[in-house]
């Protein structure tokens, strides 16, 4: 079995109007970049779920910190659909190698050993997901975690699995009849439970970008189980329907008007000059 490697980073912590917690529950430490933007996208809760403001056009990673001394497989995918291979994602299938305490930012749909497409954030009809007809679940970023049987020191470089698709299929469906592993969550805060019928409508999905050079190499990974030690998924949508859905706040709109107001200004500015 083979999977892919690759380069580290620094890290970058989680805020925003409420946060969840710093460290996800297992090995591997989730962020999501805005690339254009240079910053981390801060995550939101919304009762067992974990949301990020996307800005339309802007090209965006998936940061994956592990924070353990053992090397972790990770399966990443966007959108419902595997970020190495294309397919309809499942735990079972290839992913990415990560090296004891390495970091490694995911920036696109892997298209060889050396270069990927850009993730972009972009209408839902003009996500990849769609354009290839497979829309039912844009608006989710998610990764599985698999740590590996009789573990020992390895080369410290990153790495992508490789396998071939029947071995893929037959992983995903002992994967999918397991019982499931821990599941990352984070603490419902009480938000006001939502008809479906009040849900605003997905303004964003991911794109297939532009191509870009991104190095990975093959190496054997064996897995400790067939199901993941750790799964985390991140939603993501524009700022406009997080602030629609309750969990971002409505940004306050001074009047217009001339209507005189308490509070105008946050800080007392000079007096003009004499």
């Amino acid at each position: 079995m083979k999977r892919l490697i690759l380069p580290l980073f620094a890290v970058l912590a989680l805020c925003g109007f409420r946060p969840v917690p710093e460290y996800d529950r297992g090995p591997v430490h989730l962020t999501v970049l805005d690339r254009d933007a240079g910053s981390t996208l801060p995550q939101y809760r919304d009762g067992a779920q974990r949301w990020i403001a996307g800005e339309k056009g802007h090209r965006y990673s998936v940061r994956l910190r592990n924070g353990s001394a053992e090397r972790v497989l990770v399966v990443v995918s966007v959108d419902g659909l595997n970020a190495i291979t294309g397919e309809v994602a499942a735990p079972g299938q290839t992913g990415y190698v990560l090296n004891p305490w390495q970091t490694a930012d995911i920036s696109g749909w892997r298209k060889s050993s050396d270069e990927v497409a850009q993730f972009v954030f972009t209408s839902p009809q003009g996500s990849y997901a769609s354009r290839t007809g497979r829309p039912d679940n844009i608006g989710v970023i998610g990764i599985a975690v698999f740590r590996e049987a009789n573990a020992v020191a390895r080369d410290l470089s990153p790495a992508v699995e490789r396998r071939s698709l029947p071995a893929l299929r037959g992983q995903a469906d002992a994967a999918e009849a397991a019982a499931p592993a821990v599941v990352d969550s984070v603490t419902t805060t009480g938000s006001a439970i939502r008809s479906p019928a009040a849900e605003p409508a997905q303004r964003l999905g991911t794109g297939h970008g532009a191509r870009e050079t991104s190095r990975v190499r093959d190496t054997a990974f064996e897995r400790a189980s067939a199901v993941p030690a750790q799964q985390v998924e991140v939603r993501y949508d524009s700022a406009r329907n997080l602030a629609a859905r309750g969990i971002l706040p409505v940004p306050v709109q001074q009047p217009r008007d001339g209507t005189p107001r308490a509070f105008p200004s946050q800080y007392v500015p000079d007096p003009p000059q004499r």
